[in-house]
């Protein structure tokens, strides 16, 4: 029994008893890296629960760049947003080999039927997912790309320098992640290797010393 137990997904992956619950009312999909679940402008009422694997949830800018909103791992859910049948406000993609629980918004009532303290849950959820976007808009809105990318550079190197960060993410990665082109991740990079801050290698960068306030 216990064997049994190590080898359900359901199981495996962290997540309250309500969660898991609701989770095996749903349909599982095994999906490969790349797979996109949802596209932002879509109405949808259906939200996923990841088992294995990760998503991340995502919008296309009209110059072709990314910006990743958020990262989800085992024992996450995504797409609640979208369960008043509004608009799709994010693209939503899988990051790797992934099993995956599709719960409709049918099933998801029938649930808070049985499970009403679920409903907290999905309020605090949605509480996160508004917090952590306002904190986001207003840190695009405030930093430039160097302020940003200084930022991430400092949350990585938290012991002494010089800091090797490998392997790094990619300049396109990077991108996605500060909200620009890698273009630009690019062109910020090499003016902080010419004035001696870092050293950039292929998924490698080396911080050597404090980085400036501005640039």
């Amino acid at each position: 029994m216990a064997q049994d137990r190590q080898s359900d997904p359901f199981e495996q992956a962290p997540m309250s008893d309500s969660l898991r619950a609701l989770a095996r009312r749903g349909v599982t999909m095994r999906l490969r890296k790349g797979v996109q679940i949802i596209t932002e402008g879509d109405r949808g009422d259906t939200l996923y629960i990841v088992l294995t694997g990760g998503l991340r949830a995502y919008s296309v800018g009209d110059d072709g760049s990314e910006i990743t909103y958020a990262s989800y791992g085992p024992g996450e859910f995504v797409g609640e947003m979208g369960l008043d049948g509004g608009l799709r406000s994010a693209h939503v993609e899988t990051t790797a080999a992934s099993l995956l629980v599709l719960v409709t918004r049918v099933t998801l009532e029938q649930h808070l039927k049985e499970h009403p303290a679920f409903a907290f849950e999905l309020l605090s959820r949605v509480i996160r997912s508004a917090r952590t976007a306002t904190r986001g808009l207003r840190q695009i809105a405030l930093s430039d790309v160097y302020g940003r990318l200084k930022q991430l550079l400092e949350d990585q190197a938290r012991g002494p320098l010089p800091f090797v960060w490998e392997p790094a993410p990619s300049h396109k990665e990077i991108g996605q992640l500060l909200g620009c082109t890698s273009a630009m991740v690019t062109i910020v990079l090499g003016d902080m290797r010419k004035g001696g801050y870092v050293d950039v290698g292929r998924r490698r960068i080396v911080l050597l010393r404090a980085l400036p306030l501005k640039w």
